[in-house]
């Protein structure tokens, strides 16, 4: 899954997005409203963290920007003021969540989650299964039958796209897009080095290389 932070506290949002990218979401970096709204108007990000008070333009009006636009990300504003009248108007300009800083880097990750799953509960469950494979995106965990398999971070990152979308064909660079940030400008063979790793884990026959086009996780 791919966020975005929009925060101008430079040591705060680093280390958000270390701990998140840890967590094994994608997550770009900006530092000012405006930017932010463009960023996030461009689509693609599963979920906004926005800060309040920002230079540009501040959080109220990115939201309210956004929503007017018709965009529905789902979005997390972060504030150093705390009352029901700030909160209110963050809700009231279409915000899902609000945080009120310091808060906990737990409490931040739980409801982070916690939206991701309230935006795709309409079409994806927590648990997907495919064949005899289980794969808990809450917990992060994934089985075959009485088995689990470890994995990193980014090997189950990579995993989900494929299981959110199993039978289907998923390209490289839509792994790319949403399991690595929007800087990244490695090598792009790193997603077959990964889907080497988890066929290697889960068994050849899972994941399905069709030519010129991308992989496909099979039911098995």
């Amino acid at each position: 899954m791919r966020l975005l932070i929009v925060e101008d506290e430079k040591r705060l949002a680093v280390s958000l997005a270390r701990g998140l990218t840890a967590e094994g979401f994608a997550v770009d970096v900006v530092h000012d409203g405006l930017e932010g709204l463009h960023r996030a108007s461009e689509g693609g990000y599963d979920l906004v963290i926005l800060d309040i008070m920002l230079p540009g333009m501040n959080g109220y009006r990115v939201c309210g920007a956004l929503r007017a636009a018709g965009h529905e990300v789902p979005i997390l504003m972060l504030t150093a003021k705390d009352g029901e009248y700030d909160e209110a108007e963050g809700l009231d300009t279409g915000a899902d969540d609000y945080l009120t800083k310091p808060f906990s880097y737990v409490v931040l990750v739980a409801r982070v989650r916690a939206l991701l799953r309230r935006r795709g509960a309409g079409t994806a469950a927590p648990v997907l299964t495919i064949g005899t494979l289980r794969i808990d995106t809450a917990a992060r965990r994934v089985h075959r039958g009485e088995d689990e398999y470890a994995l990193t971070a980014k090997e189950f990152a990579v995993l989900e796209q494929l299981a959110l979308r199993a039978g289907q064909v998923v390209s490289k660079a839509e792994i790319l897009e949403h399991v690595w940030d929007f800087a990244y400008d490695g090598d792009p063979n790193i997603v077959e080095v990964y889907i080497s790793t988890l066929r290697r884990k889960l068994g050849a026959a899972s994941i399905v290389t069709v030519r010129g086009a991308g992989y496909r996780l099979e039911a098995g």
